[in-house]
């Protein structure tokens, strides 16, 4: 936990800038999530602290690094009577491997309606990732063996775990939730939030052929990322993450997902398109 709340703690360089670091679990490999909650820091330091994050879209332009720092650059776009933008850019050597834009509002009252939290098994009773990482171990291809010994201070119970390894289209439902109770900081649940929402998503495109993101004939890339939040994050309690892939095509996968609290109420909505392409080497 102390790792993962490093990540969010950005050195601030003055004028609107910041400086992350990956954390020494990460490999070779830059994770997705990881970007977006920092660019997403990042933006929030200069943002009023009455006015949460609502929605950021973004796009992965270059593989990442996490052996060298990431620079962040907050451009303060508008800042208006209610809503206030933000645009963030994250480089490395110089060159920019990410951006982001983000919206944050003065909370105010409206109209209100979710779509219901589809029936779900209580992650109670779900076997844990360890227990359905030895049953699946036959199955799973090396390239995650470094995932599964990587300690992780997320508790996950995946639904229907049998369609991981199936031809299915219809999606998948995870539970989630950070494991050590976090600081009351709405600003920090919804950053992990953002982080957190780029886990397994693009998987469920892949689920629908059978696939993962672990073959090895497959070349795998997020491509771009947009969250909604709907109401105050709270990460350190179960949510249910539902997903869905409607389309794939000329190597590209499509997928959305829905955030529910444990008692149904919709938090946050998502969306990434991912690179899916078939390695013609192998």
């Amino acid at each position: 936990m102390t790792e993962l709340l490093t990540l969010l703690d950005l050195d601030d360089l003055g004028d609107d800038r910041f400086r992350g670091y990956s954390p020494a679990s990460a490999g070779s490999h830059l994770y997705g999530g990881q970007v977006v909650a920092q660019a997403l820091v990042a933006a929030t330091r200069t943002v009023p602290a009455d006015r949460p994050a609502h929605s950021l879209h973004a796009y992965f332009v270059l593989a990442g690094d996490p052996r060298i720092p990431i620079d962040f650059a907050v451009e303060r776009v508008r800042d208006g009577r209610s809503f206030t933008t933000r645009r963030c850019e994250a480089t490395q050597r110089g060159r920019v491997i990410f951006s982001l834009e983000a919206s944050f509002q003065l909370r105010e009252p409206g109209l209100t309606h979710a779509a219901d939290m589809p029936p779900a098994t209580a992650p109670e009773d779900l076997p844990t990732i360890d227990a359905l990482i030895e049953r699946f171990q036959a199955f799973l291809p090396a390239p995650a063996e470094p995932w599964q010994k990587r300690a992780s201070s997320l508790d996950m119970r995946v639904v229907a775990p049998e369609a991981l390894l199936s031809p299915t289209r219809a999606g998948q439902l995870i539970w989630f939730r950070v494991q050590e109770p976090l600081p009351d900081d709405e600003a920090t649940h919804a950053a992990l939030l953002a982080y957190l929402s780029d886990m397994t998503l693009l998987n469920t495109a892949l689920m629908v052929h059978g696939r993962n993101i672990f073959d090895p004939r497959i070349q795998v890339a997020s491509l771009d990322h947009a969250l909604w939040i709907h109401a105050r994050p709270r990460v350190d309690d179960w949510l249910l993450y539902v997903q869905e892939s409607p389309a794939a095509s000329h190597a590209r996968g499509l997928t959305f997902g829905r955030i529910y609290t444990r008692d149904g109420r919709l938090l946050a909505s998502s969306a990434q398109e991912g690179l899916i392409r078939l390695r013609t080497n192998l």
